[in-house]
């Protein structure tokens, strides 16, 4: 069966420059905020194209620890889409604020910013903008609304990493910006680990602040909502071997992307696929008859899954509180999308075996 991922062949392609990362570390002796952190951080806002990066926990507490800086707390609302695996909600409910949902371009699969611009002014204060799958979204008209209504803006790009559109990457558009480097991610851990980003100094001293304990010199705490979510030493050096990579893994899984799209098929529809503005980490297509092909690419060997299946405004934990939302595109695309699998470590013939199963769909 060929996997959605596989972090095996991952881990054997870069065995030699993490356990050199590993070794390093452990002989240091310092293993939590000490210059791998530092060093990885530096490497990785240079990469992101911003003046600084914060290493967290997870990405997230980085979503959590954004808004937190962005003074967001009790009454705000926080703007977001619903088909997202509900992770910006559940740090928008963390920091107490309360997630207010938009509904999503059928093509892109990401914020719509018609929708965006017909929520209530008063109620929000900041929008949280997904890049799913890796596609980025459209800043410039997200922006543009945001700002004419006084909203800050967090890119959630934990699927992003290295995706750029108009030369900007991914984490430079927005306030703040979040990442993940869960291990299954473009730039992946060997455990979990995130990251703030940003361009504006006081904000970003803040998250720093935030991210242990609210200090702002050893045991003097200053900012509120201060917590424990340090990336470690070790995850740090793993990242920063890893990074230059990235770009070359990112091409590699446009190519498979963009073969899979080549393929006559039936009755799919695939994201929409915008160049170098997508980095596919993950491969993802629709099809209105999703368990019966989901079943045919079992027959032929190769594995799917569903991201995301149930939208946030209709997950059990609400209890009904969000029943009174409709949103129309939301709900239609979470029956219908299937991920396939795409990632830099296929070689041609995987690729090939997955290209004729979709040739030999028929709904």
């Amino acid at each position: 069966m060929i996997s959605l991922n596989d972090l095996k062949r991952a881990a054997d392609q870069d065995a030699i420059i993490i356990a050199v990362a590993a070794r390093q570390v452990i002989e240091s002796g310092w293993y939590v905020l000490g210059p791998s952190v530092a060093d990885f951080e530096s490497r990785f806002a240079g990469f992101c194209g911003v003046d600084f990066a914060t290493g967290v926990g997870n990405g997230t507490d980085a979503l959590e620890i954004a808004m937190r800086a962005l003074g967001l707390g009790p009454g705000d609302g926080v703007a977001m889409v619903a088909n997202a695996g509900m992770y910006a909600a559940t740090a928008a409910v963390a920091a107490g604020c309360t997630p207010v949902y938009c509904d999503i371009n059928p093509g892109t699969l990401l914020m719509d910013p018609d929708s965006l611009a017909t929520l209530s002014g008063e109620t929000v204060r900041a929008v949280v903008v997904t890049h799913l799958y890796g596609l980025l979204a459209d800043m410039p008209a997200i922006l543009n609304v945001a700002r004419s209504r006084g909203w800050a803006v967090i890119e959630d790009c934990a699927q992003a990493h290295g995706a750029q559109r108009d030369g900007k990457r991914a984490g430079s558009w927005g306030d703040l910006a979040a990442f993940s480097f869960y291990p299954t991610k473009n730039l992946g851990a060997c455990g979990d680990g995130g990251a703030v980003v940003g361009a504006d100094k006081t904000l970003m001293d803040r998250a720093r602040s935030l991210r242990q304990y609210g200090w702002r010199g050893k045991y003097y705490a200053v900012e509120p909502g201060g917590r424990n979510s340090r990336l470690d030493e070790l995850q740090a050096a793993i990242l920063l071997a890893k990074l230059p990579a990235l770009d070359q893994q990112n091409a590699r899984r446009r190519a498979i992307a963009s073969y899979y799209r080549g393929v006559p098929h039936s009755g799919l529809v695939f994201q929409d696929d915008e160049g170098e503005a997508h980095v596919h980490h993950l491969c993802v297509l629709r099809s209105n008859h999703r368990e019966a092909f989901q079943a045919h690419l079992a027959s032929h060997g190769v594995a799917s899954d569903i991201h995301y299946p149930c939208p946030d405004h209709r997950q059990p934990v609400w209890n009904g509180r969000f029943n009174g939302v409709r949103l129309p595109v939301t709900e239609r695309v979470c029956q219908e999308v299937v991920t396939i699998p795409c990632h830099p470590w296929m070689d041609d013939g995987e690729v090939e075996q997955v290209a004729d199963a979709i040739r030999a769909w028929s709904p």
